[in-house]
């Protein structure tokens, strides 16, 4: 049976035009996904068995043995979220709250202070629709779609014939990169890359909102003053232009309030707007949904009917301090992505993991629970990397339960 139109999880793009060929349960074959979207629809990974101390158990015992070292917890840590649905994440906020824990996901350390200032209302963004309908620039700084998000650029940025962009990237679109070596984005949109060293964001970000205020811009590195003025009225003619952010320029600001700058100038001639590069399929989904029940979108401590938030709340410092004493893990592998000396701390408290499949983390974890996969396996919503919701339908039915019911579950057990 051929099944078309679904949508996958492969990353945060979402997208939304996937076939797939079904035998049973057995996925034979996928239509339009990416390399990372077919890896992720077929479960190429080992699925996850149900574990306490290492020896398969029943989910039964499994959901049971997490709930009594929740509950046993003075200070819980609940984490990750990234590849779970909104259904799954309102859950999890529940479970917080009711155990007055640390809740916390991966936008502490990489895009949160872009979708932050997004849901303040500090900077304009707008949808991929948008950009491949309406966008004659797009801007890629610090990241490569090109592997990171393989459809980004066919779909919606470069390739694309939009409504108003009918001749495409041969004639209507701009695709400019800015990155600290030639990435394979770079080598699609060549004429227009920029190579700059290390840690410099930040000057080339103050260089070009000089260069727009009619200033002579000028930076320590190897970039004339002409370039940088000939970058910026690149941009300053877009009718309508994307920013899309990647980790490597959020990681080399130690503020994002140089880049809310660089839009203001730029919309004083031109129509720009900001897009956050996110990874994992639903981490915006977390940040919104935690934005509105608290005004937060991530490390956050509950204490009855308060909320206490900031850097001392990240699942980092919670780590790194011995905060925590226990920790609920959930659709992330903190041990295959933290630094070392702050994934091992995982090793020195009771830990719980819930995911589809091994990884490291699952390695360490005094308690695994397998979950069925968000979009393959069960459905549910998430929000696109653009803030656009998107509905989420399986393929076929699972044996395993989904996140959400395994929270449910283990809040029933408390």
């Amino acid at each position: 049976m051929e099944i078309k139109d679904f949508v996958c999880t492969g990353c945060a793009l979402l997208c939304d035009d996937i076939g797939v060929k079904t035998n049973g349960n057995t996925i034979e074959e996928t239509y339009n996904t990416c390399r990372k979207g077919a890896a992720r629809i077929r479960g190429d990974k080992e699925r996850l068995k149900c574990t306490i101390k290492g020896k398969e158990e029943t989910i039964y015992n499994a959901i049971g043995e997490a709930a009594a070292i929740l509950s046993g917890a003075k200070k819980p840590l609940i984490y990750g979220f990234g590849n779970s649905t909104l259904e799954t994440q309102e859950k999890a906020i529940e479970l917080a709250a009711s155990l007055n824990a640390y809740l916390d996901d991966t936008s502490s350390f990489c895009q949160g202070p872009v979708v932050e200032a997004i849901l303040e209302g500090k900077v304009p963004t707008c949808t991929l629709d948008d950009v491949r309908h309406q966008a004659d620039v797009s801007l890629f700084w610090g990241c490569d779609p090109a592997n990171s998000h393989p459809r980004h650029l066919s779909r919606f940025s470069y390739f694309p014939r939009g409504e108003k962009r009918q001749r495409g990237w041969e004639d209507d679109r701009t695709a400019i990169v800015i990155d600290v070596r030639k990435s394979d984005t770079a080598e699609i949109c060549n004429k227009h890359f920029y190579s700059i060293p290390p840690g410099s964001d930040g000057e080339l970000v103050e260089a070009l909102t000089s260069a727009l205020t009619g200033k002579i811009p000028k930076v320590s590195f190897n970039m004339s003053s002409k370039e940088i003025l000939e970058l910026a009225n690149l941009l300053k003619k877009a009718e309508f232009g994307a920013i899309f952010v990647g980790l490597g320029l959020v990681y080399s600001l130690p503020q994002i309030e140089p880049i809310l700058k660089l839009i203001e100038a730029l919309n004083k001639s031109s129509n720009f707007h900001l897009i956050p590069m996110v990874g994992q399929y639903n981490m915006r989904g977390f940040d919104h949904l935690l934005f509105e029940k608290t005004g937060y979108i991530n490390r956050v401590k509950f204490d009855g009917e308060k909320v206490d938030h900031g850097p001392h709340c990240s699942v980092m410092e919670v780590l790194n301090s011995d905060k925590a004493d226990a920790a609920l893990v959930i659709g992330s592998d903190p041990l295959g992505s933290f630094p070392k000396s702050i994934a091992e701390k995982l090793e020195t408290i009771p830990t719980i993991l819930i995911d589809p499949a091994r990884n490291f983390t699952s390695t360490v974890a005094d308690v695994t629970i397998p979950s069925a996969y968000s979009g393959t396996e069960t459905g549910g919503t998430a929000i696109r990397m653009d803030g656009e919701r998107i509905e989420l339908t399986p393929f076929f039915d699972s044996e395993y339960l989904s996140d959400e019911e395994i929270l449910t579950r283990i809040l029933e057990a408390l």
